[in-house]
């Protein structure tokens, strides 16, 4: 038989039963919750999902949702918070994923979960309503040529972000993307990588977290292109060797840089081809190698070439186009 437990008092007063509960333990989204009523001695309900508890099975390849692919970190049972796994998947940004939970737009295996910090474990089915794809579809990225003299980001030193160019009259005239300009597209229009003060070229600005993830994402392997025109210090020529390190072999603040593809365009050009973009990285590896970097475009971020777009032009990012 259960027994109570009472709470004795020290102002003479019959003791009152302890109502308090024990802490809840979370459970993971979209698991099964224990029984209720079930009477003592009944058949056990359905375990909550815990460290111990047995995944559910992966999703099919090629499932929309690719819920399949195994994530790292998180708690010891292997449970991500649902944002981050959906930003891990490609679903949306953190930011979005929240929104989109917050709204009850995102479902767990079929479930609604409409609670902030919820957690999943990989092989949990993840999907979004189609209010979601909608706002997603509804999003814009634009490129840029930028010019000297703007700044990629906020404004500061009394530069202007190259943002400002992104007016009805700038936009290209032979952009293909057949959308058109609206004060909407500015809103949440954040860089999407940096390019120095002091150089040109191909910039992208983009609403989309996943555009922004998939370009400057701590595991992104996005090719970026430049070409450089260099002078030689001391008018000596480049050695083999210094040609070499540019490739591979130099580091940035004790850190190693990515292996990059480096060689001659002509006499005084190069052409550099990263997975990374530190800051002022290339003319830094320049300055190692003994040459002094006097002008710098961007020419191509992975697929996308800056092509014919004019100085200080910009265009949409057309549907069917991909980084």
């Amino acid at each position: 038989m259960a027994t109570l437990k009472l709470k004795h008092r020290d102002d003479g007063r019959p003791p009152t039963r302890d109502t308090r509960r024990p802490p809840v333990r979370g459970r993971v989204a979209g698991a099964a919750p224990r029984a209720a009523g079930r009477p003592p001695g009944g058949p056990p309900g359905p375990p909550p999902v815990e460290a111990t508890s047995p995944r559910p099975p992966p999703v099919e390849p090629g499932s929309e949702d690719r819920g399949a692919s195994e994530s790292g970190g998180g708690h010891a049972d292997g449970s991500l918070r649902l944002s981050k796994r959906m930003s891990e998947l490609g679903l949306a940004s953190r930011r979005e994923a929240d929104v989109w939970i917050a709204r009850g737009w995102v479902r767990v295996d079929g479930r609604v979960v409409s609670e902030l910090g919820s957690r999943v474990v990989a092989g949990q089915r993840v999907t979004l309503d189609p209010r979601a794809r909608n706002q997603q579809a509804a999003l814009v990225t634009v490129l840029i040529n930028k010019p000297v003299g703007y700044v990629s980001g906020q404004a500061e030193d009394g530069y202007e972000p190259a943002r400002v160019l992104v007016t009805p009259d700038r936009q290209w005239r032979d952009d293909a993307s057949a959308m058109h300009f609206s004060p909407q597209h500015l809103r949440s229009l954040v860089p999407a990588g940096r390019l120095d003060i002091d150089s040109v070229g191909l910039l992208v600005l983009t609403q989309d977290g996943r555009v922004a993830k998939q370009l400057v994402g701590a595991d992104s392997a996005i090719e970026k292109e430049y070409v450089v025109r260099v002078a030689v210090a001391d008018h000596r020529p480049l050695t083999a060797e210094s040609l070499a390190l540019l490739n591979h072999g130099l580091s940035l603040d004790d850190v190693p840089l990515r292996p990059a593809r480096v060689e001659w365009i002509n006499a005084d050009q190069l052409r550099f081809v990263l997975q990374e973009g530190r800051k002022r990285q290339i003319r830094r590896m320049c300055e190692a190698v003994g040459l002094q970097v006097l002008g710098l475009k961007r020419v191509r971020i992975g697929r996308i070439l800056l092509g014919a777009l004019p100085t200080g032009q910009w265009r949409y990012l057309a549907p069917g186009e991909d980084f």
